[in-house]
Formats: structure tokens, C-alpha cells, sequence
């Protein structure tokens, strides 16, 4: 814990550093052409960038409200947000290590999930606030250093870091939980660890071609790294197992304008042992391995006039779970956005996504979750999400509650 503290004294250091540089310099804060809030340091953070030090200060913010339900007249509203403190260090910079690089991230979540105290919400599978979970406490969420060898083709990166930074990997635009992020960890969440937890772990990936990857890793299972007095646990007491995830990526770039694109597909299996679930979702003394499979594709469809700066863009996403070990069966998700519909707001972007996830117990069957959130493009620091959540037969359950949801999602780089 002591080293938890240091870490955690060090990284307020550096918010408390900032905050006094950007008062000194307070002409370059709150540029909206700024990548950060506060500024540029009177330039000391670029120079810092170049000598290889880059600092991250981030904040996410998200509030939700109960607009109307089908079986409840009850409301609410709830906030819950997460500050990320990190630093990147070029190794090859600062040490002359060829190819290296490594990263110490702190975070810290606080505040309540609507889901968990509406009664229109009761008994939700996903959640109409992703960043609220996993604890609300400070957690160390990365400490990697990663090194890549034989012309940049081959990477591997050891430490402390999730599962879902590297594999199953998924924008996180959307304010509801099943139309955002790797949804493996979402649903497989008691053994497949999302951010902001981190385990030991190390992953290798291989660049096959320019737009082609394989990549493989192996992940410490330690059911103690989930308890709130355990954020910043280095010990492997405790530990179950590994989870062994394999992933193949493809990035293409299509049509004369080169629209990017990601495509994955890939599979899990842990080695440690999971009670099997009977028709009801109770647990068995009989015991099995968890195991589950993906394939996501984010794909931009249009330029607009040329400009790939602007346009349409799909994502699509489903995940597999093994239902002899897992409550939740399946995850299907699909989205549209569109950045720069107007031409007065070129940054600004509207998104609408559905997603399916179904429940593999007797009594029970899908949960429907829609968003349609609009990003408006505040500054280059700040985006800020007004949504609206719909979530049609809540808890999965046949002719369940139906709810709609109110939301604003915000983003900032200090």
C-alpha cells in the first residue's frame, strides 16, 4: 500500500503543478485550439513531450436521469465520473533504449449508477453509466513498459494493464454500458477484467503485414485485484489462474479516399475453474473453464466533399459466451455516426447505436438497449454528450419494464 501511496502523492503532484502553471500562464489556458485545458506550460509541455515525458490528465463525467417507464412513476437522477492520471515515458528518448516505451496510469472513480438505485431500472443488465463500477476508489491501472524487436514487426509489452486495452478493444463513446467498450469484460466481468483494473499480465503481437496483426497475451486471474482496499495490490497472492486471449486484427484503408477502418476477431480461454450454472443461474459444485469468442468491425463509410476528417462510420460488434459458465449468452451491438453533419460545426458528431444482450436462464430473455447521444466539439479539450437512453424489457426478463433516460456524458483533457 505504501508504494499505492507514493504513486498516488506523485500523480497529484503533477495535477497540483499544472494547476500553478496555468495560473502563471493563464493566456494559454482554456485555448479552444489547445489539446489541454490548461495550456502549454508557456510551451514546458511540449519541450517535455520532446525530451520524452508525456503527461495525461483526463476527466469523464456522467449524469443520468429517469425521464419515463412503463411500470414506475419514480425517477431519479444519479453522477458518477473517473479522473486518469498518467504518464507515458519514451524510453528510447531517456535512456536510449531503441523501440521502448512504458506507462503508469492512476485512476479514481466516484459517485452512484442510476441503474442501481431507480426503480424503473431495477435488476438492469447493462448500465445507463459506463464509467461508474469496479469500486469507486483510486486504482493503479497501468504500469507497463513494452519493446518491439525485428524492424518494429514484432511487440511485446509486460506489467500490469487489462485485457481490454489490447484485445477486444472498442470505442467508448456511448454513455450506456452495452453499447461501449470491450464487451467481453462487460459481460465475462468476474474473470475478463476491464479498465480501470489491472492485473499482471503480458501480451506479444506480431505485424504480419502494413495492415495485418496477430497477437496473443496472458493475464494474471486474481479475484483480490477487484476489492476496493486492493487498488493499487502488486502481490500474486490470491490468484486463480490466467486468461488467454487471441486476437486478429485487420486495418484497412478503403476506396480512393483511404476511409479507415478495424476489424477483430478473436477468442478467450481461462485456465481457472468457474462453477458450472444450472436452468436458473444457480451455481453447481461441477466446474468448467470460461470461454467466448468476438468479432467487431468499425468501418468509415463516407468522406464529406472529400474531407476524412468528416463522414459516416459503422461499428459493429458481437461477443460469445460460453452459457454453461456464464449467465449472459450472446452481445450483439451496431452503431451509425456521423462527425461534421454541419458545416458551421465541422467536429461536432451525431451517434445512434442498438445493442442485444441476452440472458441464457430460465424466465429470462433480452435486454434491448438503444442510444442516440449528440457530441458537440466544446473545444479541442472538451466534448460534451447530451443522449437518450431507451432500455426495453429491463433485467431481460419477458414483458419486463421498458424505461427511457435522460443523459450527458463530458470529456475533458486538462
Amino acid at each position: 500500500m505504501k508504494l499505492g501511496t507514493t504513486f498516488a502523492v506523485s500523480c497529484l503532484s503533477v495535477l497540483s503543478l499544472s494547476i500553478w502553471t496555468q495560473q502563471a500562464v493563464a493566456a494559454s489556458a482554456f485555448d479552444p485550439s489547445s489539446p489541454w485545458m490548461l495550456g502549454d506550460w508557456n510551451g514546458k509541455r511540449t519541450e517535455l513531450q520532446q525530451k520524452g515525458y508525456d503527461f495525461s490528465m483526463g476527466y469523464t463525467g456522467e449524469v443520468a436521469t429517469v425521464l419515463d417507464s412503463k411500470d414506475t412513476s419514480s425517477h431519479g437522477t444519479e453522477y458518477s465520473g473517473q479522473l486518469a492520471l498518467g504518464t507515458h515515458f519514451d524510453l528510447q528518448k531517456l535512456l536510449g533504449w531503441q523501440d521502448t516505451e512504458a506507462q503508469i496510469t492512476l485512476t479514481y472513480r466516484d459517485g452512484r449508477n442510476l441503474t442501481n438505485t431507480a426503480p424503473a431500472l431495477a435488476g438492469q443488465v447493462s448500465s445507463v453509466q459506463e464509467v461508474w463500477g469496479r469500486g469507486q476508489t483510486w486504482r493503479l491501472t497501468d504500469l507497463w513498459i513494452k519493446k518491439k524487436f525485428f524492424d518494429q514487426a514484432l511487440d511485446v509489452k509486460v506489467g500490469r494493464f487489462g485485457e481490454a486495452e489490447d484485445f477486444n478493444s472498442f470505442a467508448c463513446d456511448f454513455q450506456n454500458l452495452a453499447l461501449c467498450g470491450s464487451q467481453m469484460g462487460n459481460w465475462a466481468g468476474d474473470q475478463w477484467y476491464n479498465w480501470p483494473v489491472s492485473q499482471w499480465a503480458a501480451r506479444v503481437k506480431y505485424q504480419v503485414t502494413p495492415e495485418v496483426y496477430a497477437q496473443v497475451g496472458v493475464f494474471e486471474y486474481n479475484p483480490e485485484n477487484l476489492k476496493r482496499s486492493k487498488g493499487f495490490n502488486l502481490s500474486t497472492d490470491g490468484s486463480h489462474g490466467a486468461l488467454i486471449p487471441a486476437e486478429l486484427v485487420w486495418t484497412p484503408k478503403l476506396g480512393a479516399n483511404q476511409l479507415k477502418g478495424e476489424y477483430r476477431a478473436g477468442y478467450y480461454y481461462s485456465t481457472a475453474d468457474a462453477n458450472k450454472l444450472d436452468d436458473q443461474g444457480n451455481a453447481l459444485a461441477e466446474t468448467g473453464h470460461k470461454q467466448g469468442g468476438w468479432i467487431t468491425a468499425r468501418q468509415q463509410v463516407t468522406a464529406h466533399q472529400g474531407n476524412t476528417e468528416r463522414g459516416l462510420s459503422i461499428w459493429a460488434n458481437a461477443a460469445f459466451f460460453d452459457d454453461k459458465t456464464n449467465a449472459i449468452s450472446d452481445v450483439q451491438n451496431i452503431a451509425l455516426s456521423y462527425i461534421g453533419a454541419f458545416d458551421s460545426r465541422p467536429k461536432d458528431e451525431i451517434a445512434l447505436g442498438f445493442a442485444r444482450i441476452h440472458k441464457e436462464i430460465d424466465g429470462f430473455d433480452n435486454e434491448y438497449n438503444a442510444e442516440l447521444y449528440y457530441g458537440i466539439h466544446a473545444a479541442n479539450w472538451l466534448t460534451i454528450r447530451p443522449n437518450v437512453q431507451y432500455v426495453r424489457h429491463v433485467g431481460a426478463i419477458k414483458d419486463g419494464n421498458n424505461a427511457w433516460v435522460g443523459g450527458i456524458k463530458f470529456q475533458t483533457v486538462f
